[in-house]
């Protein structure tokens, strides 16, 4: 699956990569959660466009979004079966732009949080669905879940997902409206595995309100986690029995 995941690479160098025409200038983000603001790139109009959007896939038939559970990634093998996402994946395929994506792996003691990118240190290309989601008094909010797949082999010791990347040469056969779900889907598939990484990072990163470069630097030594003490309960005092003696205390 994809939780949280980063977008360090400047404006400028990302257009150039995703070829959209209009100019968004957003700053980096080191630790992109669920329920955020999102820059996807999609085809509007006939044109790439980068537009934000909810990270959490509504889709249009949701009656009411308050009864319907989050949904932030799109198991690649039933994209074109489940109700949630079969619409979508017909016309309304996306990209979501990123510099690499968080992974636990859990052991006995913990989640060990990893960072994994690519080893050329280039911007990579989440395959997404995204919709537009009309209320009964007319409000409108887009949204959008980041298709995964089986992980790499070269991190299945993380985890057995990950985000299904999407090569520059495979983005315009991805986002093409035209091109129908079932063809599309032959973009569904694991990242090579030499050309991906995985390393350790702090466990900072699972607290949704950080946000800062650091977040993506290697462990150099094993973290201590400090063990959470539980709260003392008050001892309680005997009564004192009084003997008829005054005191002074």
């Amino acid at each position: 699956m994809c939780g949280r995941y980063a977008v360090t690479t400047v404006p400028e160098a990302m257009r150039a990569l995703f070829r959209y025409l209009n100019q968004p200038n957003f700053p980096p983000r080191y630790n992109v959660a669920p329920t955020q603001p999102v820059g996807i790139v999609r085809v509007w109009e006939g044109q790439r466009e980068f537009a934000l959007v909810r990270w959490g896939l509504i889709p249009s038939w949701v009656k009411d979004p308050r009864t319907f559970t989050l949904v932030i990634n799109a198991r690649g093998e039933s994209v074109n079966e489940k109700p949630a996402f079969k619409n979508a994946m017909k016309r309304r395929r996306c990209l979501f732009p990123a510099d690499g994506f968080y992974e636990w792996k859990r052991t006995a003691e913990r989640k060990q949080p990893y960072f994994v990118r690519l080893k050329s240190g280039q911007p990579m290309a989440f395959a997404g669905l995204w919709e537009s989601w009309m209320g009964p008094n007319g409000e409108e909010q887009e949204t959008a879940a980041i298709v995964t797949t089986t992980a790499s082999r070269s991190i299945t010791h993380i985890h057995d997902r990950m985000p299904v990347t999407v090569p520059p040469e495979a983005f315009d056969f991805w986002l093409d409206p035209h091109i129908d779900g079932e063809t599309a889907a032959a973009v569904i598939q694991p990242a090579p595995d030499a050309t991906i990484e995985a390393y350790e990072v702090s466990s900072a990163v699972n607290r949704t309100a950080n946000d800062f470069p650091a977040l993506l630097a290697p462990l150099t030594e094993p973290e201590v986690i400090a063990p959470v003490e539980k709260p003392k309960r008050p001892k309680k005092e005997k009564p004192k029995v009084d003997d008829g003696q005054a005191s002074l205390f």
